[in-house]
């Protein structure tokens, strides 16, 4: 059970305490989803380990507020623990902190002057494909309609515009196979594969500047695959690339981009999120960041699904407490004054006090 009258800190904790790895949600949105039920000023739906709340008070305007309860593989950091204004637990920063600012606001906020849509999803951790505000997007689309939304992702309590895109792919080295004690018979994948390394080792990856804010893109290897027994030459080796690129691209560029880098070598996109350029100029997302953020905003260095809501017209920012560096760490912990702090701008905001 979720006491949704408990401090904001001690409701992270319960959070966190909470399992809930990608693809195992259920318990956790079965509580979410109990605890939100008993508020009369909410209208609930659901979709798979996906829960919705929405006030209905007839508002000129509708913000959505969102945030996902999966976290990545626990590594014996829960259950969550207190070390002087630190809580420390697998998902404190991404982003049980952020949801128990949504839950605490959707049970203390029953008059904002927006009506407010609370979207709590799963798998957001893990293949895009499997994210749960794309199945939302799709299944139910009028259920993520707003004029503007908050993802909130961990931030360290500063408005962070935009998102970078990612892309994932194969790059492939071929060699021929052959008996290990003749090795001059055949061609090593493995050793052809080096070959794109180095090229990954000289990439210089750009820093642009987009809408005011500053990106830094990333091109690494991710995991490498190769080898088929003790005694033989290997035909095949697969490096798997990540690249992470600034909202100035669409996902074709990108793509295009990592042919020509790799040009030579077999290249086959495996995953791909699009990127989200900061809007900051509309006005409701200047209004938010010049009442919440005070007049500070800077790049998203990562995928959001503020990525999703762009897609979908409605313009969105990412805002919540925790360190982003601090993110599926083993010791990751998101500080108790920042929560409290999230939790304190964001209800000023939706009862028009801020």
């Amino acid at each position: 059970m979720l006491d949704l009258t408990s401090d904001v800190a001690d409701l992270t904790a319960a959070l966190v305490d909470t399992r809930s790895e990608s693809g195992d949600e259920k318990a956790l949105a079965d509580a979410v989803e109990s605890a939100l039920s008993a508020l009369p000023h909410l209208t609930l739906t659901r979709d798979g380990d996906a829960v919705v709340a929405r006030t209905e008070l007839g508002r000129d305007r509708r913000v959505v507020i969102a945030g996902h309860l999966d976290t990545v593989p626990i590594v014996e950091n829960v259950p969550s623990h207190v070390d002087g204004d630190r809580l420390y637990g697998c998902g404190t920063s991404d982003m049980k902190a952020g949801v128990a600012v949504q839950l605490k606001l959707a049970a203390l906020v029953t008059e904002p002057v927006h009506d407010v849509t609370y979207v709590f999803y799963d798998n957001e951790e893990v293949d895009a494909v499997r994210n749960g505000l794309l199945r939302l997007s799709r299944n139910h689309p009028e259920w993520l309609a707003g004029d503007f939304a908050i993802l909130m992702e961990p931030t360290d309590g500063v408005i962070e515009g935009g998102c970078q895109g990612t892309m994932r792919v194969d790059v492939k080295a071929y060699g021929k196979r052959a008996h290990s004690a003749r090795s001059w018979k055949g061609e090593n994948a493995i050793h052809k594969a080096g070959a794109i390394l180095d090229v990954l080792r000289a990439y210089t990856p750009r820093r642009p500047e987009v809408e005011g804010l500053t990106f830094h893109e990333g091109l690494n290897a991710v995991f490498v695959e190769g080898g088929v027994a003790g005694n033989v030459i290997p035909d095949e080796c697969v490096v798997r690339v990540n690249y992470r690129y600034a909202p100035d691209l669409t996902p074709a560029d990108a793509e295009a981009h990592l042919r020509e880098v790799f040009e030579g070598f077999e290249v086959e996109v495996t995953d791909s999120s699009a990127p989200a350029r900061p809007g900051l100029d509309d006005p409701s997302a200047a209004a938010f960041v010049t009442a919440v953020g005070e007049g500070r905003a800077r790049a998203k260095l990562g995928w959001t699904d503020v990525s999703r809501f762009s897609e979908l017209g409605v313009p969105a920012v990412n805002y919540g407490p925790g360190d982003p560096m601090l993110a599926h760490t083993r010791d990751e912990y998101a500080r108790i004054p920042q929560i409290r702090e999230a939790e304190e701008r964001m209800a000023a905001w939706l009862t028009g006090l801020r």
